[in-house]
């Protein structure tokens, strides 16, 4: 299977003015055979990147929004993924769909109604932390 991991991240947190600080979108692919190897391995991943990269400075919240697996891929039309609609700032709610064009039938989403009922970031998504 393939696993996508869809993450919200924060950075800079600790900088006193507002346009220092960052925040954005990302995901993560792996082919492996089960959804809790695959989470390991982001996890791990996203560790190597905040020791190697400037991708997660200082102050850092990382947030797992979403597991997607699929058993492939189409081949001959595109597939529209993560379309996603923000208002004010990365705390709002905000409107999105992963696989918004009828062709999910070969994709899963891990405990989408968790994820439709509590859009907003808070502490019970985090999934990794670091001080600057």
């Amino acid at each position: 299977m393939v696993y996508i991991g869809n993450f919200l991240f924060l950075t800079n947190q600790q900088k006193s003015d507002e346009a220092e600080r960052r925040y954005g979108e990302f995901s993560l692919m792996l082919e492996t055979d089960d959804p809790e190897t695959a989470v390991a391995e982001f996890r791990r991943h996203i560790l190597d990147l905040r020791q190697s990269s400037l991708f997660f400075e200082g102050d850092c919240s990382v947030f797992f929004n979403q597991l997607m697996e699929f058993e492939n891929f189409p081949k001959r039309t595109p597939m529209m993924m993560n379309y996603k609609s923000v208002a004010g700032d990365p705390i709002m709610p905000f409107i999105g769909c992963s696989v918004p064009d009828g062709q999910s039938d070969d994709c899963r989403i891990y405990d989408w109604d968790a994820m439709l009922q509590n859009s907003k970031l808070d502490d019970d998504k985090l999934f990794l932390k670091f001080d600057g």
